[in-house]
């Protein structure tokens, strides 16, 4: 040790003469404790012994004192494999406890979610093992004054390395879960513009607590520089690759939330279907009777056909919705006597088909049989439940009705050739449609994205949110379903906080594929310059907020 025989080799000049030029001249090492105390080097009493303890809050303090860039003073300290544990659990506790205000509503703990980001941990740890091990193999240097002392081990690196972070950390959570449970605050542009700078902020405060905690232990300017960049790789791939979250919305608890609402306003039970050899037969008569009703397609015209499906017998809302958005169709898109209304409802046996698996093929198959199947556009509105594995529910006591699957939907659109479609589907986690349907020459609306319920279906309601808004409101302004939509989503957003919904915002979606863009511009140039009447009688809607069943 450079220091160590720096201090025997003086002590050797003061050796009798006659002992030896050359004893005199040779380095002897000697323990600094058998020395003379006044021969010992006064620096030596300013190094931190490694055995040397800190206490919990010890740990901590320091740990704060690294997050806002300064050294750490725990010497050559080591903590014991108690704090380490201790210290880790509390770390991981604020940040799980932090991370559950990002879930608006009831929510259970996922372990899974919890444990898969762990991996960047494990990646950390070796890298940091491998940048340290150098200056921990080394003698250990005398500190000069203002100079920090010899840092501890592993153990220590980790335990600061995990405090460090920690407060800029907890103030990106608050910051997450703020954009979460108040979403239009970041609505605008410039306030969009806050948050993107202050998340970014954030992060780079994360990532520069941790590099310049490691640098004291690492004590290379290289192998810091090459941590830092790994460090920066292993967090951004775990970003980018693991979006899991140690917690996630509770489906059955929003279930039993909503039944329990729904049983506070309970409206009278509807009335159920009587089956009869008569109604089969009555229902095969009316089938006929509105295909053969069907207008045909006229050359040179873009002419709209229209497919109203209405699976739900049990609310009436849905019964509601479906005949709105029938009316609106033929009044506001020029397709009267082009729309075939699907719907069950224990009312309307004697006047609509039922809304069933198979009548949704037929009733495809014979509006292609109807319209130019290249030209014309196809518009088709389901209204329903629906559930996360992405069915729309369909119900009608006593009489058996399969789920509707977008599978299903796709399939006989492509069986029957129609080309140009706009398809909006009004139900809970309706996003898990899009996928399934979308192509260049397909518009897809739905009420949700895949992971989140839409409002406004319960047995109270007068129309769904995205109904109400979309069709009822702002497709009685424009004849451009793009538009419609993207001036309905706040107003569905402002309804949906108003009402108190649970469950964060449903976060409609919309896919406009590149080919059929041209064509719905075309058709709402023409359709501006006809003759329409746009104050078409509509059931008159209620303002009251409404609930919401997946």
């Amino acid at each position: 040790m450079k220091d160590l025989n720096a201090s025997s080799s003086t002590w050797a000049d003061t050796l009798p003469s006659q002992w030896g030029p050359e004893l005199a001249q040779t380095e002897i090492e000697v323990p600094l404790s058998r020395l003379p105390k006044d021969s010992q080097p006064p620096s030596a009493t300013r190094a931190v012994p490694a055995s040397e303890r800190l206490s919990l809050w010890g740990w901590m303090r320091e740990g704060l004192r690294a997050a806002m860039f300064l050294s750490p003073r725990t010497g050559a300290a080591t903590p014991t494999p108690w704090q380490v544990l201790v210290l880790s659990l509390v770390g991981g506790a604020l940040l799980v406890g932090a991370a559950r205000w990002q879930v608006v509503g009831p929510a259970q703990f996922n372990v899974r979610g919890w444990l898969t980001p762990m991996w960047s941990s494990l990646v950390l740890l070796w890298l940091a093992w491998w940048a340290m091990a150098p200056a921990q193999r080394a003698p250990a240097p005398v500190p000069e004054p203002g100079v920090p002392g010899p840092s501890g081990g592993l153990a220590a690196w980790y335990v600061l390395s995990t405090l460090a972070p920690l407060a800029p950390l907890l103030v990106l959570y608050a910051l997450m879960g703020v954009a979460v449970h108040q979403p239009e605050w970041w609505s605008g542009t410039v306030a969009s513009i806050v948050f993107w700078v202050a998340y970014g902020v954030l992060t780079v405060w994360v990532l520069a607590a941790l590099v310049v905690v490691s640098a004291r232990f690492i004590r290379s300017r290289m192998r810091t520089a090459v941590f830092a960049v790994a460090m920066a790789a292993v967090v951004g791939v775990g970003m980018w690759q693991f979006r899991d979250q140690p917690w996630e919305e509770d489906a059955q608890a929003l279930a039993d939330a909503s039944a329990a609402a729904a049983d506070e306003a309970q409206s009278p039970e509807p009335a159920h279907l009587a089956l009869s050899q008569g109604l089969f037969e009555d229902q095969q008569q009316l089938w006929q009777q509105q295909v053969d009703a069907l207008a045909p397609e006229r050359p040179g015209v873009t002419d709209v056909y229209g497919l109203v499906f209405a699976p739900y017998a049990d609310e009436d809302v849905f019964r509601r919705e479906s005949t709105m958005v029938s009316a609106l169709l033929q009044e506001r898109f020029d397709a009267r006597g082009r729309v075939l209304h699907l719907l069950n409802h224990a009312d309307t046996a004697q006047t609509h088909p039922w809304a069933t698996p198979e009548n949704l093929q037929r009733a495809v198959a014979a509006l292609a049989a109807r319209m130019d199947r290249e030209h014309d556009v196809l518009v088709i509105y389901m209204t329903s439940h629906g559930a996360r594995n992405h069915e729309l529910a369909a119900a009608h006591w006593p009489l058996q009705v399969p789920p509707v699957t977008p599978e299903m939907l796709r399939a006989a659109l492509d069986e029957a050739g129609i080309r140009n479609r706009v398809i909006a589907v009004s139900a809970c986690f309706s996003g898990g449609w899009i996928e399934p349907l979308a192509n260049d020459s397909t518009l897809i609306m739905t009420a949700a994205d895949a992971t989140h319920t839409s409002y406004g279906c319960g047995r109270l309601s007068e129309l769904t949110f995205f109904g109400r808004a979309v069709f009822h409101e702002q497709l009685r302004q424009t004849h451009s379903f793009t538009e419609a939509f993207a001036k309905a989503v706040p107003l569905i957003q402002q309804r949906e906080v108003e009402a108190g919904k649970a469950d964060g915002f449903s976060n409609p979606q919309i896919r406009l594929g590149k080919q059929i863009a041209p064509v719905l511009q075309a058709l709402e140039q023409r359709l501006q310059t006809a003759t329409v009447d746009p104050e078409a009688s509509s059931p008159r809607l209620a303002q009251a907020p409404v609930g919401r069943a997946p």
